[in-house]
């Protein structure tokens, strides 16, 4: 039962979002020092690396990330590539066969370098693909990409429209998608159980059946 970590490694040279802050890890204790234990401490924006958005990200009122539903989380999901587009539409989802999934996940070109730098070109959704999405009704979306919304759109309108959707109950940004093959997937993903924060960090599994 081959199982995939589509996580982006968290370290000192990982790739952010301009103006975030550095992951740092600090060894606060040392067996050397203390005779006992290694114990260190961590530091990162809730938005590092492989992350989900909670509804609270963009909507004033909405879901924290502890109050996304275990099951949106853990469950049958597909992966679909959409090809080397530079923008995801509405049209090309309406290419995909898309309906009545419940978890999907979206790879684009992005993965060529996802885990390796910040591409201010990145690959995103169009206003009118995040409300083609909001009509699909799936639980939980993901992405190979920072953000759901193209660098410097106005309004975030993908954000907007998924975040604020109610039956979209997260979405994963910044997936490592390279290399896997589309098609079926049983996904785990584990964010940080943080009351009352917007996003955090997670990891992501995919197990092929």
């Amino acid at each position: 039962m081959p199982v995939f970590d589509v996580t982006v490694p968290m370290h000192s040279e990982m790739p952010l979002w301009p103006g975030d802050p550095p992951f740092e890890l600090e060894f606060v204790r040392t067996l050397a020092e203390s005779g006992v234990t290694n114990n260190s401490r961590m530091a990162f924006s809730s938005h590092t690396g492989t992350h989900i958005d909670a509804p609270l990200h963009f909507i004033d009122g909405g879901a924290t990330v502890d109050e996304i539903p275990p099951q949106a989380l853990v469950g049958p999901c597909v992966l679909v590539d959409v090809g080397d587009v530079d923008l995801i539409t509405r049209r090309v989802l309406e290419d995909l066969n898309l309906a009545g999934r419940r978890r999907i996940l979206f790879r684009t070109k992005n993965s060529a370098w996802i885990a390796e730098r910040f591409d201010e070109g990145f690959v995103a959704f169009s206003a009118d693909a995040a409300a083609y999405l909001v009509e699909l009704g799936p639980m939980l979306i993901g992405i190979d990409s920072p953000s759901l919304d193209p660098r410097g759109t106005p309004g975030h309108p993908a954000h907007m429209a998924i975040l604020g959707s109610g039956t979209i109950k997260g979405a994963i940004e910044w997936l490592a998608l390279a290399g896997l093959e589309t098609g079926q997937y049983d996904l785990f993903c584990g964010p940080l159980r943080a009351v009352g924060a917007e996003g955090t960090p997670c990891r992501v599994l995919l197990v092929r059946p």
